[in-house]
């Protein structure tokens, strides 16, 4: 339990800093783009643990996939609930963009933020491990060179896997982005958790492109390119197919509805050649 508690202790640290960011950047609402930073930031050194106790925990502390379950969802949940609306997610931030609800700036920098973010959780994430607090870290510390890789499928079946999910992601983001927090923020951790424990064996969904830069792209197995074709373009696909599917239309690319028709809410009462309604001439 000593591993598990180490963890615990390094969870609580991250989501510390985190909200300290926040509470730092309330002062300055011309920043507000660093929450998104901040966000990703947590996200990614969070999971980063959640990997750590996935790949040697079982071994070599004795924590078995129900933690790693538990701990995940955790995780998603605290996020969700400590960040409130700052994703760390570039398609959630770029699908706000095409919605018509983000400017360009804004939007840029909320991403460079986002990727930021990922970047510098990595290497504090490769700092903690090489502090060897636990042999489960003495061990991810000797593995960091020559991690696993997420994507145990062929690119194209990635791609698919990826975009499917964040399908369903973004379709559920839609769907309860009016619905209270209380509601809104467990069901897309749920979400998120089953979907990451469906595609275990194909690239762990990420859906979302700054975390699995910070996740997988330094491990050897695939060029960037292929990474990126699954991790960025997949997620982006499913992206903008939700946004098309729920809407009928992508507004940033064109304003014309592709699926549903706009019906008028009341009925225009029929009127003669003279437009005098059809009672008054009865009469």
């Amino acid at each position: 339990m000593s591993g598990l508690n180490v963890s615990l202790g390094y969870f609580i640290t991250v989501v510390a800093l985190g909200l300290s960011c926040r509470a730092l950047l309330r002062r300055w609402p011309r920043l507000g783009f660093l929450s998104e930073w901040s966000a990703s930031f947590v996200l990614t050194a969070c999971l980063l643990e959640v990997q750590t106790v996935v790949e040697v925990g079982q071994w070599a502390g004795g924590l078995g996939a129900d933690v790693s379950v538990t701990l995940l969802f955790a995780v998603l949940l605290i996020h969700g609930v400590a960040c409130g609306d700052a994703s760390g997610n570039p398609t959630l931030t770029l699908g706000r963009f095409l919605a018509l609800e983000a400017t360009v700036v804004p939007t840029l920098l909320a991403v460079a933020g986002q990727f930021l973010g990922a970047h510098v959780a990595l290497q504090a994430a490769l700092h903690y491990w090489s502090l060897e607090l636990t042999d489960m870290h003495l061990i991810k510390s000797l593995m960091a060179s020559s991690c696993s890789t997420s994507l145990q499928v062929s690119v194209l079946q990635g791609f698919l896997t990826e975009a499917v999910s964040a399908l369903a992601l973004h379709l559920a983001h839609l769907g309860l982005r009016r619905r209270s927090a209380l509601l809104r923020v467990p069901l897309i951790a749920g979400l998120l958790t089953f979907l990451s424990q469906a595609a275990s064996g194909y690239t762990s969904a990420y859906m979302n492109p700054s975390l699995a830069y910070g996740l997988t792209f330094h491990c050897p197995g695939f060029t960037w390119t292929e990474y990126a074709t699954v991790y960025w373009l997949g997620p982006l696909t499913g992206m903008s197919t939700a946004l098309l599917l729920y809407t009928g239309h992508i507004p940033r690319v064109f304003s014309r509805n592709l699926f549903y028709s706009q019906k008028t809410r009341f009925r225009v009462p029929k009127s003669g050649a003279s437009g005098e309604p059809e009672d008054k001439k009865k009469q």
